[in-house]
């Protein structure tokens, strides 16, 4: 018996199938670029996904394959899917990197539930329809991604409350809401209906089995974001438990049996079971160190990681990452990135050290935003392909002041995901996850550093200098 879990991801769909224990057994892994046909803009088409999903599925090895009784979905968050009568795309999905919506944010007044960004749903439909005409009207379903790649498997047009409380279009429950949505203007029609993340959805179609090598009529488990899909996979189950992310963008997640306050800067979303999660989102970890990497022609990770740990950091070199703008703790699309402090004697060594620094400081300042909302947060799980050099982490934990812990699941949303096929299909129940949790060893503990924390403050400053210096207009 095996639960396969699908990750939709922003730059790569994952793969992972555990077993009747939740023991991870095969992986496979697709990677895409995502499309900016202007700047600012940040699409994929679905065909990119379909044709990353048939290869993964081709990956695994064919007794996985067969021992497949249920799937679960996890997915990128906030962005969507417009899809016709016939359940074809009818554009480009958008994305939440995206920042074309950045100028209609005055329709969501403070105070909100939650901080409202443009590659949200709700400003990135807003666009659509005061822009694109033509989409709107072919326009049936506004979906999230995990929800557009389950109705193509043949599976039911629904989503669950952990996206749709991330839209900017539905109450802190997860509810659609409704007056929001006709004061917008926006069709209500658009928006599908709700169901647990680990509720049925449907099952796999024929065409679906074929093209991925499964048998048909599989369960197909509801899904939900690939936060919550990782924060369960990785096993946080009790309140005040942390994780950190570190992909594309970073997430530190802190569970909460109830709803947290509401705080600026922070998001309070529901989770993938019946809990609530606090967290600070972060755009740019990998993409700006990605983005670096390109910049200072580094062949390879490998050299990069060697050359930036390899040296000592510049005592007046400070790289801000908001590449794309930025989310938790700023709110700010308008911020941008760059190095200041570059003398004669810098080398894209020490400009590569500055990047590394610059992301956990900007991790650092959405850490600083939970702990002063109230949490108590001194040790982290670790999650995300972005986060398994040692010096790296070593770094992040100095400039968390956390003790860092390496989840024993490289694949933790996409073993969240297959955790909900289980619940699905009725092979595990609520009470069972607790006994699911994987296993955490310590890689990381947090070492006194002056320097660095003078560095620090040197970015605080730094992007406060700046602040003002772009502007939504610009």
């Amino acid at each position: 018996m095996r639960f396969l879990g699908i990750d939709l991801g922003t730059g790569s769909l994952k793969l992972a199938t555990i077993d009747g224990d939740g023991r991870e057994c095969a992986t496979a892994c697709v990677a895409y670029a995502v499309e900016t046909p202007q700047p600012g803009w940040a699409e994929t088409r679905v065909e990119v996904w379909w044709r990353a999903l048939t290869e993964a599925a081709a990956r695994l090895p064919a007794q996985e394959r067969d021992a497949v009784s249920a799937i679960g979905f996890s997915g990128q968050m906030h962005g969507v899917v417009l899809t016709a009568e016939d359940g074809s795309a009818v554009r480009p999905a958008l994305l939440w990197p995206d920042t074309r919506a950045a100028g209609l944010l005055g329709a969501w007044p403070e105070p909100q539930p939650n901080p409202v960004a443009p590659g949200m749903a709700g400003p990135l439909l807003r666009w659509i329809v005061r822009n694109e005409p033509q989409s709107a009207a072919e326009t049936r379903w506004a979906l999230q991604p995990k929800d557009w790649l389950r109705a193509a498997l043949g599976g039911l047009v629904a989503t669950d409350p952990s996206d749709a409380c991330a839209t900017a279009l539905a109450d802190t429950s997860g509810a659609w809401n409704r007056a929001q949505i006709d004061a917008l203007g926006l069709p209500p029609e658009w928006f599908a209906p709700l169901a647990p993340s680990y509720a049925a959805g449907g099952t796999l179609s024929a065409h679906a089995a074929r093209a991925l090598g499964l048998r048909e009529g599989i369960v197909l488990a509801t899904g939900a974001g690939d936060t919550p899909c990782a924060a369960l996979g990785s096993g946080l189950a009790h309140d005040g438990d942390a994780l950190l992310t570190t992909g594309t963008g970073g997430q530190i997640v802190v569970l909460a049996t109830a709803a947290p306050q509401a705080a600026c800067g922070l998001h309070a979303y529901r989770a993938a079971t019946d809990h609530w999660y606090r967290m600070a989102a972060m755009q740019n970890v990998g993409v700006a160190l990605e983005a670096v990497r390109g910049w200072l022609s580094y062949s390879s990770w490998a050299d990069a990681y060697q050359d930036a740990f390899g040296v000592d950091p510049s005592t007046t070199l400070t790289f801000l990452p908001y590449l794309t703008g930025e989310r938790s703790p700023w709110m700010n699309p308008a911020a941008r990135g760059g190095w200041l402090g570059l003398a004669l004697d810098d080398t894209r060594a020490t400009m590569m050290r500055a990047a590394f620094e610059g992301v956990a400081f900007s991790l650092r300042a959405g850490l600083d935003a939970i702990r002063s909302n109230g949490a108590h947060v001194r040790s982290l799980r670790l999650a995300g392909g972005g986060s398994v050099d040692a010096r790296w982490r070593q770094l992040l934990a100095n400039a968390l002041a956390a003790d860092l812990y390496a989840v024993d699941c490289p694949n933790a949303a996409a073993r969240g995901a297959a955790m909900l096929g289980g619940l699905a299909s009725g092979h595990w129940h609520a009470a069972d996850l607790a006994a699911l949790t994987p296993a955490a060893t310590l890689v990381a503990s947090p070492q006194r550093d002056a320097v660095l924390a003078d560095r620090h403050a040197r970015f605080i400053d730094l992007y406060r200098r700046t602040e003002s210096w772009f502007s939504e207009s610009a």
